[in-house]
């Protein structure tokens, strides 16, 4: 009779590995990233297959158009084989707990790309009990991938990141704090978030970004008025007012953001500016057609860098493996 074999029990939490905040990372990284998306704008062979015979998640638990299609292309591109779920697929729903489903996960994937409708330690817990990588493709928190992605697109239009005048209209949401954060790594930069009364980044984000913007020669400053707008500026960038998976307590809030509408008025405030927008977009709120479908509009080409940043996410993830 053979004898019976020793079977370990649960795995010991592990530290959590990937992409979760901007802020977390070092600005050599963050600047690697941005080239990297770069790279794989002009060569979306410039990595070779880095994913050959691992197997990457792609769990999305509210609707996305291109982040789930970036990731799930992206890991194709890079010779991953992508496993997918949606909303309704996992037993989180029955109950199991995130600490449980991480150490399932973790036991048959390699790399785990999740946008869940909580937090951001949601991503740290499956990326610390399954052992793995993660990738936060939107937590309530933040948009790191967003940011890589404008990032990257100021690069490409622009030829350069350094010294770059952004100016961020709208909700300070994930988005806007995936911004702050990655030009917050970038030397001699001006972001100002003009941000509807009450609906500004929130304190501690932007007390950090400043600091270490600071660091680099980098300004970031926040106003509640249209009237306090900077003289000069290369990109202006709204989001739709409604935050995909939000909602808003104040029943008149519309008339709180309407003074923060971009049009064509705005735009030529700035003649040499290009508009930034992360997409889905409400033409008629946050932007005017005419601004969103214009010559100066770069919004089409930062979507199809979701992509590429996505490549570029993956690709670095992998190396963490």
């Amino acid at each position: 009779m053979q004898p019976a074999r020793f079977l370990p029990g649960p795995p010991a939490p592990r530290p959590e590995r990937g992409i979760f905040s901007l802020g977390e990372l070092t600005s050599e990284t963050v600047h690697r990233l941005a080239r990297r998306a770069c790279d794989f704008h002009d060569d979306p062979k410039a990595g070779g297959r880095p994913l050959d015979g691992r197997t990457v998640g792609v769990l999305f638990t509210r609707t996305s158009t291109r982040t789930r299609t970036a990731f799930t292309a992206g890991a194709i591109k890079l010779g991953g084989t992508p496993v997918t779920f949606g909303p309704d697929d996992l037993q989180t729903n029955t109950g199991e707990s995130l600490t449980d489903t991480g150490r399932v996960l973790g036991s048959m994937l390699d790399l785990l790309v999740a946008r869940t409708s909580g937090p951001l330690h949601e991503l740290r817990t499956l990326s610390g009990s399954g052992g793995i990588p993660v990738i936060n493709a939107m937590a309530t928190e933040e948009h790191p991938t967003q940011g890589i992605c404008d990032l990257a697109t100021i690069s490409l239009v622009r030829g350069s990141l350094e010294g770059v005048r952004v100016l961020y209209v709208g909700e300070g949401n994930n988005t806007a704090t995936a911004l702050a954060q990655g030009l917050s790594h970038v030397p001699g930069c001006r972001v100002t978030f003009a941000t509807p009364p009450g609906y500004g980044l929130p304190a501690d984000v932007l007390e950090e970004a400043a600091k270490r913007g600071a660091e680099h020669g980098t300004e970031l400053v926040e106003s509640h008025s249209m009237d306090e707008l900077p003289d000069q500026v290369d990109f202006v960038y709204t989001t739709r007012w409604q935050t995909t998976g939000t909602s808003k307590g104040d029943a008149h809030w519309r008339q709180t953001f309407r003074p923060f509408h971009v049009d064509e008025a705005l735009m030529n405030r700035w003649p040499d500016a290009w508009f930034l927008h992360d997409l889905p977009a409400h033409r008629g709120d946050e932007v005017a057609a005419g601004v969103l479908d214009g010559e100066r509009s770069v919004a089409w080409i930062q979507a199809r860098m979701k992509l590429t940043s996505a490549m570029a996410a993956l690709e670095w993830a992998a190396g963490t493996a």
